[in-house]
């Protein structure tokens, strides 16, 4: 691992287009080939997390598959305090919500080139890192902190692969206690905003957006008020549409009626006629 008392910036440090600063990455110091990192502050147009502060959070491309979160931490803490790190397969605009899986319940990790999101103590250890000389590189393997890979890594994980019945247990129950205490306070949050949904001067209420969910109701006399009036609007106009309906059934059946009576009139009519008509020769 590099010395802390390097002098960073001392070289000439590379930019390329789009912001990002390139960093060399050496597996050993040995090592012919090397590796370039990309780096940046993290800035997005809308930061409502603060896991992530725009003024002390580095954007790092092109992380490569062995250096995991231990070892990128370990090779940023040159430039000052790491508060934390996180890799990912793609970048995103903030942190994972909800509770953080222990490594037990989590799926397999995608083995692969990632990208990673560096949070410092201090806002100058960012500029620290953009300023260093690209031709200084980090080296990810020293004396002090081996790095295992090949074979030697593919025992590793597979030995950590089988889990002690007493961590398991340990991890399922931490689980459950901050799933409770979520929970519990989310009930709280809730309670709190119903207190809160209260009636206020000249018939005013005081709505709040409830949990995701549930839809919040305000509950107050003048509220009640309106709905009373919206079901007697309703009320009324379902008794107007029955009316018509009756009124319509109504004058169709007296319709029906006078035809018939007009009919009965025809029918005498027409046999005076024919009684009139009849041959009477004395």
């Amino acid at each position: 691992m590099a010395s802390s008392k390097r002098k960073h910036g001392s070289g000439q440090t590379c930019v390329i287009p789009g912001g990002f600063s390139v960093l060399s990455l050496k597996f050993s110091s040995d090592s012919a080939a090397s590796h370039s990192l990309y780096v940046k502050e993290h800035r997005v147009r809308a930061q409502s997390h603060s896991g992530r502060p725009m003024d002390r959070t580095l954007f790092v491309l092109n992380v490569p598959p062995y250096c995991p979160e231990n070892v990128v931490k370990e090779l940023f803490s040159q430039f000052g305090s790491v508060q934390s790190v996180e890799l990912k397969d793609h970048p995103s605009s903030s942190p994972d919500s909800g509770p953080r899986l222990s490594k037990i319940f989590r799926p397999a990790e995608k083995q692969g080139f990632k990208v990673g999101y560096i949070v410092f103590q201090n806002a100058s250890s960012v500029s620290a890192v953009k300023s260093h000389a690209f031709d200084v590189p980090l080296v990810v393997q020293t004396k002090e902190r081996p790095v295992k890979t090949g074979v030697q890594k593919w025992i590793q994980q597979y030995t950590e692969s089988f889990i002690p019945k007493e961590k398991l247990q340990k991890d399922v129950d931490d689980f459950m206690m901050d799933y409770d205490k979520r929970k519990e306070k989310a009930e709280e949050q809730q309670r709190k905003e119903a207190e809160e949904q209260q009636e206020e001067e000249e018939g005013w209420v005081k709505v709040t957006r409830g949990h995701k969910g549930t839809k919040a109701r305000p509950h107050s006399e003048v509220a009640n008020k309106k709905t009373l009036q919206k079901e007697m609007k309703k009320k009324k106009r379902k008794e107007l549409m029955n009316f018509y309906t009756w009124q319509h059934k109504n004058t169709q059946k007296e319709h029906i009626a006078e035809l018939r009576k007009k009919f009965e009139e025809d029918k005498q009519r027409i046999a005076l006629l024919r009684a009139q008509r009849k041959f009477r020769p004395y």
